[in-house]
């Protein structure tokens, strides 16, 4: 380790415990030069695993945040919901996958988190995110799914 002070390459080790957050390992440290020899503290902190999601394709990617927030603002753009409300669900998605302890989601299991959420909130942003998710084609596609959310009693507004 590095003394912050003057550069020196060898420090050692006079304290160790666990920060008072318990996420990190706190450490005294004293360079052992002799012109030095002041005392820094250094955290050590789990790297976080970092998502990769799995592609229709089969290839994976890195989950990006903003990818999936830019998706869902296109989605809710001009309907009543705020860019905090997309920003919140955003924020629950990426709780809820790294809570899982796996590094790994596919990207239809990514997408239909969201569509959970945004039917919940708004019915036309829901169908604006489920054209694209789902790859609609035609008109057909748009009515079975309207038919679908009036049978559940969903498609009455918000």
């Amino acid at each position: 380790m590095q003394c912050p002070y003057c550069d020196f390459e060898d420090t050692k080790v006079i304290d160790s415990r666990l920060s008072e957050t318990k996420d990190a390992v706190r450490r005294r440290r004293e360079c052992l030069s002799r012109s030095c020899g002041k005392r820094f503290t250094t955290y050590e902190r789990r790297e976080p695993l970092r998502l990769m999601v799995i592609k229709r394709d089969g290839g994976k990617e890195p989950f990006d945040r903003e990818k999936l927030r830019s998706g869902m603002a296109k989605a809710c753009a001009k309907q009543q919901v705020t860019d905090e409300q997309v920003e919140l669900i955003v924020d629950e998605i990426e709780a809820e996958l790294r809570e899982r302890r796996r590094h790994e989601v596919t990207s239809r299991r990514l997408g239909d988190m969201v569509l959970l959420r945004l039917r919940r909130m708004d019915m036309v942003a829901y169908l604006r995110f489920a054209s694209v998710y789902r790859q609609y084609t035609d008109v057909d596609q748009f009515r079975t799914e309207l038919v679908r959310l009036a049978g559940s009693g969903m498609g009455n507004g918000r």
